[in-house]
């Protein structure tokens, strides 16, 4: 069972306990819980059987995002992953900032920004990567999380940016003793590349609100200051 699907029965049987003890007092019908934790139930179990944890995902990220913060939270962790991109050399062809967004064009997760992989496909290819795009791409997948701890002062998102550092740290033969480790040494980068481009970031977050594309947002990042 995916963890999507756990979220949802864990909202569901939540939403029954405590419908159970203030229903009495707010007069509310037990017909009404049953049917939320029914639809519920029922969602977790198509999304786990058929959507494989893509419509879950899209019923919490509609949920979470009736919290400007948690809106804001994507905005800006995305920028974040949008601008080391961009400094870095590494194109970017696109970008959601919601799961709806993200699963009609078949992407999965939450949103995110969509890069232009062919360069780095192509050393895979053929077994040999360079320190330079190993090094590019680590910072790109910590940038979202750098974005949030400079903007929020901690990170909320970002579990999948450090499960895919991990699985690439991996497959290039590093222990898993050192990831951690790894993940420090990228986020720091990551940090400083923002921090010095702090005013693009803030342009680049203003445009990625307004829903403007791709193009126009790469003008308002302006030159490149690496």
């Amino acid at each position: 069972m995916s963890q999507t699907a756990i979220n949802l029965i864990a909202i569901s049987v939540f939403f029954i306990t405590l419908s159970t003890l203030l229903g009495p007092l707010i007069h509310l019908s037990p017909t009404v819980p049953a049917l939320v934790t029914v639809a519920f139930l029922g969602v977790a179990t198509l999304d786990n059987f058929s959507f494989q944890g893509k419509g879950g995902t899209v019923v919490l990220d509609w949920l979470a995002r009736f919290s400007p913060e948690y809106r804001d939270r994507i905005l800006h962790h995305e920028a974040g992953h949008f601008l080391v991109a961009h400094l870095l050399g590494i194109p970017v062809t696109g970008y959601t900032l919601s799961a709806w967004e993200a699963w009609r064009i078949g992407q999965p997760g939450q949103g995110g920004v969509i890069l232009e992989d062919s360069e780095i496909a192509k050393q895979l290819e053929k077994g040999k990567i360079t320190v330079s795009m190993c090094d590019r791409y680590c910072n790109i997948w910590m940038a979202g999380i750098a974005a949030e701890m400079l903007v929020f002062k901690s990170a909320e998102g970002g579990g999948d940016d450090k499960a895919k550092l991990n699985q690439f740290l991996a497959a290039l033969g590093f222990e898993e003793n050192v990831f951690e480790q790894k993940q420090r040494f990228y986020l720091l980068q990551a940090k400083n590349l923002i921090q010095e481009n702090w005013e693009n970031y803030q342009n680049l977050v203003e445009a990625m609100r307004k829903g403007v594309n791709v193009e126009e947002c790469k003008k308002v990042i302006g030159e490149m200051s690496i």
